[in-house]
């Protein structure tokens, strides 16, 4: 099969398209034909060696899409044929709160999508949403889960709330735009960029701040008359004293990452005498990813895709991906 492979951690052009064997199901796993796979900021911290755990070579990608084209003797074989979803949180574990010490993400140390065949354990295929195109299909799983994780279990988002997502444009910061909304929740955004701010409007923001200029916490606490019910978040670091200054009292800060700046000091006593919840949050179990997936489903929710790229470009669609341009997902087309 053809493969995008990382033989040398740094820059994107050190991404290489080459053959590699077809993967072969044992017991408890499908090879899964892609159709297309989506990009990550995961993948990008592991090609410039900021990610734990690294091994090389290594194919990345956590988020496909296909058709399974086998399974292993053991695995219901009415799977063949079907066009699948991933769920790229392998072996979750059995407490809901929390992942086992089992628990790894596709691409990472297995071989990810970022090539035509990928194994897989058969119990992460989802059936794909039949009103999805492939791309749109590709860009929903990491991204999605961990947006459904943050807003929906952690936060308990509800239409009462006034939600503000920090950073959108990125794949979680819209998707949670887009699952607020879903949820007929008030939702604010902040992004550096006044162009993605306009975006984030048409897909149903109420408004956004540019969190470049002087004073962007007081223009988010009068945007949101008083400060948001619910932050998410991913820069978290020095950004997270920010947050809670500008947050009504009894909010939740829901954190999924830790991107900018540097390790900050919080000042406990704004915690407490505000009432404040501070969440962290990681992927989600199967049962989230099922119940996020059927908000995709007829006249259901639609994924944003900023740009697709076929497999071979994969080092063109990183440096896309490294220049922060992009609202939605990028994704990568695989075959015909």
């Amino acid at each position: 099969m053809n493969a995008i492979v990382l033989h040398e951690l740094g820059p994107a052009d050190n991404l290489r398209l080459e053959r590699r064997a077809d993967p072969v199901a044992g017991p408890g796993q499908a090879v899964v034909r892609l159709r297309a796979a989506a990009l990550n900021h995961r993948d990008a911290w592991i090609r410039q060696g900021l990610y734990a755990g690294i091994r090389l070579p290594i194919i990345l990608g956590s988020d496909g899409a296909g058709t399974v084209e086998s399974v292993g003797p053991d695995v219901d074989a009415s799977w063949v044929g079907h066009d699948v979803v991933i769920n790229p949180s392998l072996d979750w574990g059995t407490d809901p709160r929390a992942q086992g010490p089992q628990y790894r993400i596709l691409g990472l140390p297995e071989d990810g999508t970022y090539a035509e065949r990928v194994l897989v354990p058969a119990a992460n295929l989802f059936q794909k949403p039949a009103a999805l195109e492939w791309a749109e299909a590709a860009a929903i799983p990491l991204a999605g889960l961990t947006a459904y994780r943050a807003l929906v279990t952690r936060a308990a988002v509800t239409a009462a709330d006034t939600v503000l997502v920090t950073g959108v444009g990125g794949g979680v910061a819209t998707f949670a735009l887009l699952f607020a909304r879903h949820l007929g929740a008030r939702v604010f955004v902040t992004s550096g960029s006044d162009e993605k701010i306009a975006r984030a409007v048409q897909l149903g923001a109420a408004g956004g701040v540019n969190y470049r200029r002087e004073g962007w916490g007081k223009a988010v606490q009068d945007l949101t008359d008083g400060g948001p019910d619910v932050v998410i978040d991913s820069a978290g670091r020095d950004a997270v004293p920010a947050l809670i200054e500008l947050v009504r009292p009894g909010a939740r800060i829901v954190s999924f990452g830790a991107t900018t700046g540097s390790p900050t000091t919080v000042e406990m006593r704004r915690i407490f005498w505000k009432q404040i919840s501070l969440l962290g949050s990681t992927m989600g179990t199967p049962a989230e990813f099922g119940a996020m997936l059927s908000w995709f489903g007829p006249g259901g929710l639609r994924p944003v895709v900023d740009r697709v790229f076929d497999l071979a470009d994969a080092a063109e669609a990183h440096h896309r991906m490294d220049q922060a341009g992009q609202v939605g997902k990028i994704v990568l087309a695989i075959g015909a």
